[in-house]
């Protein structure tokens, strides 16, 4: 089973590059300060890593 992590956005998406919404909104997270939970798989770990400035990771256990 893969671990879980928490990400919580919490810098705005506003005056960034339609790629990088696309990421942040893919994730699950619309509103500041949303938080989702997600596997930590590949995909989800590669998205994360593409929006890093943005966002806030926590490993759950």
């Amino acid at each position: 089973m893969a671990k879980k992590i928490s990400i919580k956005l919490v810098r705005s998406t506003i005056s960034q590059k339609p790629a990088v919404v696309a990421t942040v909104r893919s994730l699950g997270l619309k509103k500041l300060n949303s938080t989702v939970e997600q596997e930590a798989t590949a995909p989800i770990l590669g998205m994360v890593a593409a929006v890093k400035h943005l966002v806030e990771v926590k490993e759950i256990n």
